[in-house]
């Protein structure tokens, strides 16, 4: 677990903690201990490119191993079983998609990829079961179409996410989209943030709700105007994985113009300091901020710029997470976005297309949600009606029940490597029990599924998360039987908060009883509640509980529970 250190250090604090800690190691030391920096040293990630039409020649059993985690840095990631096929994860700044462009995703998908898609919390595009020598092809057709996957996963700037209204919200502060757009250009073409401790996440957006989720990014740009002057707060030190952390005010304000400068700096600050380096179960800037403390950490950083930062406090966030759903009468006359749920976040090759074809007709564009959802933004007025029926034929109707739209399950089985437990398909079980069992009762609730602790599908910040794990027990042939820890008590927004593991290693096949359970007390005690005005979540329900009461609700015996803190992964 993290060292803390005093909150109010100061310049002159600041040297104190640096003397009670070691002393930065040298680039010797660091490249010693950890195998990827050592990796990056004899070839850099980037440089991979280079090296793939003899990767292609030589074939895949051949290849060393080191060149396939290079290929990470173009978003190309081994598919489940390593039997030469690969996801590839497509960045799209902000999720925004021209017709043209979702066009040729579709292709790739359909005529390469066996025509599975998925659209991911980070607003990309995942496609599957592509081989090696598709690689080249597909790389360079993305790039011509403005769809550069250079840093795409890696030890990089990741895809900058936003709020998918962004330049037609009426009610957003201002667009933010020539920020992102010149900040995902600057990470691009300077070449040494391909060379991060690990993964790096910024949001930035002027969105009054707050959708993009800025609590729980490495970085956020939050959007306050200022005396007529559009500008940022800025909220640091955010992540989730197997150490989860909620960003930290950093207590400035940024004007517009200075943003990608102060994003820069942050970054180096933190990618400077070899310390980080050492291990890559520490090499995140959470880490940093939760050892130094955000004031130091303000100081590293105006000591960086060379200057002081203006003081301001970030916004407050609304009291509940929203997705955009439905209709929406934009800023520019006569045009209007549409919310379509995307079950599961699953999308064909063949849908990509045909959904192509009619935002081409509409000159419309396609916004992907970090609920794994899409908009159609800019479609004219009089055929909102005429667009949303032809989506529905194609298999995505604004009409999904609400709790089909906000579940969200990560890749999972049957593609990712890291899982050890169903993640979609066991989401959709769960959805349809808990649909069937209480209607309406739970349109609103959110159900997080994750296969593994990496956290892709966030089960830390949901109303009712899931982490897929093995139970003690095999199965008749000696088979790992598979389960979920249930976490409880997370939330965005307001009153945001880290999620805590209520009920462990549940058997998969009763998960969706026991969720029951646990749904049901909640409701009995919301319909009590009303009578005194009071219309209580699932999140104040479980607030008001013991562990040891949810537990017997669920059905399952009372005991201790373990607490989760193995080293980020």
């Amino acid at each position: 677990m993290a060292t803390s250190f005093p909150r109010k250090l100061g310049r002159k604090g600041f040297a104190l903690v640096r003397s009670l800690t070691t002393e930065p190691p040298t680039w010797e030391a660091v490249r010693k201990r950890n195998s990827i920096e050592r990796m990056k040293a004899v070839k850099p990630g980037l440089d991979v490119i280079h090296e793939l039409p003899a990767m292609i020649a030589t074939g895949y059993e051949a290849v060393l191993e080191e060149d396939f985690v290079r290929l990470q840095w173009y978003g190309a990631y081994h598919d489940k079983p390593k039997v030469g096929t690969f996801m590839l994860r497509v960045k799209i700044p902000a999720g925004f998609l021209q017709p043209r462009q979702l066009a040729l995703i579709g292709r790739l998908s359909r005529d390469l990829g066996g025509d599975h898609g998925e659209l991911t919390t980070r607003q990309n595009v995942q496609l599957h079961g592509l081989k090696l020598e598709h690689l080249p092809e597909v790389l360079a057709a993305l790039e011509t179409a403005g769809l550069p996957s250079a840093g795409a996963c890696g030890d990089n700037v990741r895809n900058f996410t936003s709020c998918p209204l962004a330049g037609a919200d009426a009610a957003e502060l201002f667009d933010v989209r020539p920020t992102i757009e010149r900040a995902a250009r600057f990470f691009r073409e300077h070449r040494e943030y391909s060379d991060l401790p690990r993964k790096h996440k910024i949001t930035i957006a002027a969105c009054p709700h707050q959708c993009n989720a800025p609590e729980i990014h490495c970085i956020a740009l939050i959007g306050v105007v200022r005396e007529g002057r559009n500008g940022f707060a800025v909220r640091v030190g955010g992540g989730l994985s197997t150490y989860p952390r909620l960003a930290d005010d950093l207590g400035v304000w940024v004007p517009e113009d200075e943003a990608v400068e102060v994003l820069a700096s942050i970054v180096d600050v933190w990618r400077t300091d070899l310390r980080y380096r050492m291990s890559r179960a520490r090499a995140r800037l959470k880490f940093l901020i939760e050892d130094v403390g955000v004031e130091a950490f303000r100081d590293l950083l105006e000591a960086r710029l060379g200057r002081t930062l203006l003081r301001g406090e970030a916004p407050r966030a609304p009291e509940r997470e929203i997705d955009h759903a439905g209709l929406h009468e934009q800023k520019q006359p006569g045009l209007t976005a549409i919310g379509f749920p995307v079950p599961l976040g699953l999308i064909s090759g063949t849908q990509m297309v045909a959904l192509a074809e009619v935002a081409q007709e509409v000159e419309a564009e396609l916004r992907i949600t970090r609920r794994q959802n899409f908009l159609l933004a800019n479609v004219p007025r009089e055929r909102v009606a005429e667009v949303a029926a032809r989506v529905e034929r194609i298999g995505f109707s604004p009409k999904t029940p609400a709790l089909r739209a906000l579940a969200i399950a990560c890749t999972g089985d049957p593609f990712c490597n890291f899982t050890v437990a169903s993640t979609k398909s066991r989401l959709a079980t769960i959805v349809d029990h808990l649909e069937r069992t209480f209607g309406a009762e739970v349109a609103d609730l959110k159900l997080h599924l994750d296969g593994c602790p990496h956290s892709c599908a966030h089960h830390w910040i949901g109303d009712i998360g899931l982490q897929g794990t093995t139970l003690r027990e095999r199965g008749p042939n000696g088979e790992r039987r598979q389960g979920y820890d249930v976490f409880l008590r997370g939330a965005l927004g307001a009153n945001a908060a880290i999620g805590r593991p209520v009920l462990r290693r549940v058997p998969a096949d009763d998960i969706h009883e026991v969720l029951e359970r646990l749904v049901r007390g909640w409701i009995e005690s919301r319909d009590a509640s009303r009578r005194s005005s009071e219309d209580p979540t699932l999140r104040d329900f479980s607030d008001r509980s013991t562990d040891e009461q949810l537990m017997a609700l669920a059905g399952l015996s009372a005991g201790a529970v373990e607490d989760p803190q193995t080293p980020e992964v």
